[in-house]
Parts: structure tokens; C-alpha cells; sequence
């Protein structure tokens, strides 16, 4: 089965036409806003697919699975637009200029929140009126499913040892980021809640705050809520330290001793390692630590020094192999008890087998 992977970023529009081992046939990268004559121009003889798998964020209570897409789903993917305004619309816009090139292959949404629709109330829960939750849906749940799932099936692989057997912590390290815990290959806990804003410092966004900041800029500076909104999304995080959001940056400038940089990756560390040993506590205990995504793949700094800071957990990793560059890797200090890889981030494998299934029932 040829299978047509449309992952919508918020940048982005990526292309990955896959075989039945999931080997890359063709592959295309367009901008985020891309419309039908784009895509149409992108794919130009790649041929029909068998079917096409897409990517979309949030799939709020109604969707905890893969489902093949009707005009009563597609209706319903738009009602979620209110609980991720920034990313909805693009995955919807790439479904639909998708399928007005191929209107009659089946199309299957895979989302991003699915599989942390498995974490215990204890984890998924705020502690705000019963009638916010029941009438708005108020609830944590988390991002990057996809993602964090792919991670956690991956390292099984690669330490030959089944996934129900592992307590495993996945660092979904890029432009966003987030953490999840993952026990017998379900998700326990994650960073990211309500909205993909909480949880770690990332490159934009400003990761979690004291709610009643929020409140007090909007009381005494009188700032409208769009206005921190655009803020905490876009003008916070490491390009609100150091001036730049992109990691590679901030380490080159950290080299040149520049105070902002330094304090920038500081806070970052800080951040990622609490989160890493908070997800802990919800997996009792730590097997595997998994980096994934731009930042976690290409960072040796950013792995080196997290695990310096959580070394009490039994995670170590080895400088030759942290430093070196290859794909999938273990990078485990010798002796360590606890074992770190490196993944690439490979959704498009995850959202290509939930395809699979789906069809295959």
C-alpha cells in the first residue's frame, strides 16, 4: 500500500509518499499556507496513492484514534479550530487542498492529541470549576502524540525488548517541544496541556507562567488578550532571552561568553530536566530516555547537560557516542542504568501504520 503522509506544520506543508516498508518514494517540503495548484505542482507524477494519512493537531474529546474522513468528520476537525486556533486551520487547509487533488482515495486523520487521551485523570485534570471542564472541555491534552508514540515504539526496537516491559520518557526537542511518559506503550503524562503554550521553554513560545501574570498584564498594563497571546506565542521563549529562537544560535553564542544566550539555555536546561524528572514520577521510575525533534536529534550540548543534571536518576550518557552523528543511536555512558537514544522524528512512519490499521479493520 503507497501511502500519501500530509504533515501541516506551522510553517510548513511536507509531502512523503511511502511504501509498504515505509521506505521514502518521493518527498516534497512547501510552505504552510500552500493551496491546491501547490500541492497539484508538488506531486506532479508521483502517481495515485493507495491512501493518504494526515496530520491534525487536536482532536479534542471526539477523536482518540485514527479516523477515515467524511464530510461529518471533516465538519467536526473545524469545530476544534476554537482549541488550537494556530494550527487547526493549517491542517484542515492541507486536508483539503490533499483532497481536491485525489478526491476519492480515502483519507485518514491521525492527531497529534490521541494518544495522550490515555493519561489518568490525576494527569489530565485542572483543578478550575466543574462547569468550565464539562461546558468547555477544559482539560490537559497534550501534543505531539504522534510523535511521542513513534519514540517510545522505536526504542523498543532498538533495545530489542518489548514496549509493555519499559517506563520510558520521550523529548520531543524542536521549534515546539514537549515531554511524555510513556508505560506499556501508553501515555501517562505529557508537558504540554490545554493548549501546546504549556510546559517547556521552546523557541517562541514562552512554556508555562503563572497564570496570573497573564492577569495582571491585562489589569494593569490594560494589554488586550490577543496581545499577550501574540507574545507568549511568538516573541517569548529563546528568541525572548537570547535574541534568537533557533538553538543553533544561542550555543554559538553562548561560545562567545554573550550573557543573553547564556541565561537563555540555562533556563531551557532547567526547564527540560524538571520536566524530565517530574514525567518520572508518573512512569514510577525511568528505563529510557528518548531525544527526538530538531533540537533533541542535533543538540549534543542540550543532551550532555540535561543529563548532568539528572544523573541521580542513573542517566548518563557517553561523549563520544553523544557527539557523533549517525541515525538512531544509543548514546548510553557505559554502566549507566538508564538507557538514552537518540531518535529522528519520523511521524510520517507513525501516521502511515495508524493508516494501515485502520484499514486493515
Amino acid at each position: 500500500m503507497r501511502i500519501l503522509v500530509v504533515n501541516a506544520g506551522s510553517s510548513s506543508l511536507k509531502l512523503r509518499l511511502l511504501d509498504d516498508h515505509d521506505s521514502v518514494l518521493r518527498d516534497a517540503d512547501l510552505p504552510g499556507d500552500s493551496d491546491g495548484r501547490q500541492v497539484a505542482a508538488a506531486v506532479d507524477g508521483w502517481g495515485t496513492p493507495d491512501a493518504i494519512g494526515h496530520r491534525i493537531v487536536h482532536g479534542g474529546t471526539f477523536f482518540t484514534g485514527p479516523v477515515v474522513v467524511d464530510d461529518a468528520v471533516r465538519r467536526q476537525l473545524g469545530e476544534l479550530i476554537d482549541l488550537a486556533p494556530l494550527h487547526q486551520p493549517k491542517s484542515l487547509a492541507a486536508l483539503d487542498a490533499v483532497t481536491a487533488q485525489w478526491p476519492d482515495v480515502t483519507a485518514v486523520a491521525s492527531f497529534d492529541t490521541a494518544f495522550h487521551s490515555t493519561i489518568p485523570a490525576a494527569a489530565a485534570t485542572y483543578a478550575v470549576p466543574l462547569d468550565w471542564r464539562e461546558r468547555y472541555g477544559i482539560r490537559r491534552y497534550g501534543f505531539h502524540g504522534l510523535s511521542h508514540s513513534y519514540c517510545a515504539s522505536r526504542a523498543a526496537d532498538l533495545l530489542d525488548r518489548p514496549l509493555a516491559d519499559l517506563r520510558v520518557v520521550t523529548c520531543h526537542l524542536g521549534a515546539g517541544a514537549s515531554l511524555a511518559a510513556v508505560v506499556d506503550g501508553r501515555s501517562v503524562d505529557t508537558t504540554m496541556g490545554f493548549t501546546p503554550l504549556e510546559g517547556l521553554v521552546m523557541a517562541t513560545r514562552s512554556g508555562t507562567v503563572d497564570p496570573g501574570l497573564v492577569l495582571w498584564l491585562e489589569e494593569h498594563e490594560h494589554l488586550a488578550p490577543h496581545e499577550v497571546a501574540t507574545a507568549l506565542e511568538q516573541r517569548s521563549g529563546l528568541l525572548a532571552l537570547a535574541g534568537t529562537g533557533d538553538m543553533r544560535e544561542v550555543e554559538a553564542a553562548v561560545d562567545r561568553g554573550d550573557p543573553g544566550a547564556v541565561l537563555a539555555l540555562d533556563v531551557y536546561i532547567h526547564r527540560l530536566a524538571g520536566g524530565i524528572a517530574t514525567m518520572t514520577v508518573a512512569t514510577g521510575g525511568l528505563d529510557v530516555l528518548v531525544f527526538t525533534g530538531g533540537v533533541g536529534e542535533n543538540s549534543s550540548l542540550v543532551r550532555r547537560r540535561a543529563a548532568e543534571r539528572l544523573a541521580f536518576l542513573g542517566i548518563a550518557v557517553d561523549l563520544y557516542r553523544n557527539d557523533y552523528v549517525w541515525d538512531d543511536r544509543d548514546i548510553t555512558a557505559a554502566g549507566a542504568p538508564v538507557r538514552t537514544l537518540v531518535i529522528g522524528a519520523r511521524e510520517d512512519i507513525q501516521i502511515a501504520a495508524e493508516v494501515r490499521q485502520l484499514l486493515d479493520r
